[in-house]
């Protein structure tokens, strides 16, 4: 017999296991940590009071888990273990890869890995906690490219197109591809962005995959944009956020990160796990030719499905999104040509990555080493113009104020 409970303690998550764990119950095992860990815990407490027999298959369960924990910051920890089960941790050597402890009591007495840093500040609001440091850094630089003006018929052509170096970019975002020439990359434009000078883009084309270019390998590389913008400058906040709600969706983060950053524009670089998302991406690349009248726009109805990857329900639950745009107050209210990076009365603008499930760390200091590990470690498989309903359950972020 295998049974489990999980309880909330004020430090930690505690996972009561009663039974044996062995080859027939280690998988169900493997999947409430995952689950646990994936949802945002980082101190799991194992009670193992009710269990009598641990083999070699539900030992490898708890390193596993350890492993996964380790990587984001946190730890698992035992406790109630009977003789014979400490015997076997002890005779395989795994007691000393674990802290054991009497019970969530003793974790929040002995300053565990349960504790928080402090931080300079700390921002409570819409159902969420946002734990900052600020750096001091400047206010950074945003810099339109090209225009949306032929969008609507998909009127481009090669004369439109806006080379961009990549050492002048260090974060944006737009429709763009790579390639030396527009015979070459006339096709494949799509959704696209960068973050921290890597480059990312999905190509419109009928069985798309992302394409990406590493911050190590730019070099003297060129992107190509048929519109969109870039924004540069070091961080001044560094945050992380956690929902004590389960969500908070897109417009109320973008919200809170406009109160701390106290600025009318701020650039934004968001690393956090998704609980849906809703977003669109362009399925044909918007060149001259394409609309074969050229009368009708891409937006009527009519067009819209042919034209845009539109899902009406959330996806990606449980995903690693990577996202990088721009926030601002009043949209309206900014000069031309800022006002028409913006989309309606939409208060920002965002390119996000849809990565593979796996947890994050959760302290405002990881947040760039954070976001190297995703880039080099993860699977991408989308990029995707990033809406207003969709949802998250924590995550990282870095802001950059921006003077306009």
């Amino acid at each position: 017999m295998f049974e489990y409970t999980i309880t909330q303690e004020p430090a930690c998550k505690c996972v009561a296991v009663r039974g044996r764990i062995d080859a027939l119950s280690a998988a169900d095992l493997q999947n409430v940590f995952n689950t646990l860990v994936l949802e945002g815990s980082r101190v799991l407490l194992s009670d193992l009071s009710g269990v009598n027999y641990v083999s070699s298959a539900g030992l490898r369960i708890f390193i596993g888990a350890q492993k996964a924990l380790k990587k984001v910051g946190g730890e698992m920890l035992l406790a109630g273990l009977a003789p014979q089960v400490l015997d076997i941790f002890q005779v395989s050597g795994f007691d000393k890869l674990f802290r054991i402890v009497s019970g969530p009591g003793d974790i929040a007495a002995s300053g565990g890995a349960a504790d928080k840093p402090s931080s300079p500040g700390i921002v409570r609001q819409n159902g969420v906690t946002i734990d900052y440091l600020e750096t001091g850094a400047k206010p950074g630089r945003l810099f339109p490219i090209g225009n949306t003006d032929k969008l609507e018929h998909a009127a481009y052509t090669e004369a439109d197109v806006v080379a961009v170096a990549a050492a002048d970019m260090r974060h944006g975002l737009g429709l763009a591809a790579l390639g030396e020439t527009f015979d070459d990359y006339g096709g494949l434009f799509g959704e696209a962005m960068v973050m921290d000078r890597t480059f990312f883009y999905y190509p419109a084309v009928r069985h798309p995959s992302v394409d990406f270019l590493q911050s190590a390998h730019t070099g003297s590389a060129v992107y190509q944009f048929l519109h969109g913008f870039g924004f540069n400058g070091d961080y001044r906040f560094v945050l992380s956020f956690q929902t004590e709600n389960g969500a908070i969706d897109l417009n109320a983060l973008m919200s809170g990160f406009l109160n701390i950053a106290q600025s009318e524009v701020v650039g934004v670089v968001l690393l956090a796990e998704s609980r849906g998302l809703w977003g669109m991406n362009m399925k044909k690349p918007p060149v001259s030719g394409a609309v074969p009248d050229g009368s009708e726009s891409i937006f009527d109805a009519r067009r819209f499905p042919e034209w845009f990857d539109f899902p009406v329900e959330p996806a990606s639950t449980g995903a690693v999104v990577a996202a990088c745009g721009i926030a601002a107050r009043e949209p309206g209210k900014l000069p031309q040509p800022y006002r028409s990076l913006f989309s309606g009365d939409t208060p920002f603008h965002l390119h996000a990555g849809i990565f593979e499930k796996a947890p994050l760390k959760n302290k405002p200091l990881d947040f760039e080493s954070e976001l190297a590990r995703v880039f080099n470690e993860l699977t991408v498989y989308k990029i995707q113009h990033l809406l207003g309903q969709s949802r998250f359950a924590g995550g990282l972020a870095g802001l950059v104020p921006i003077e306009v």
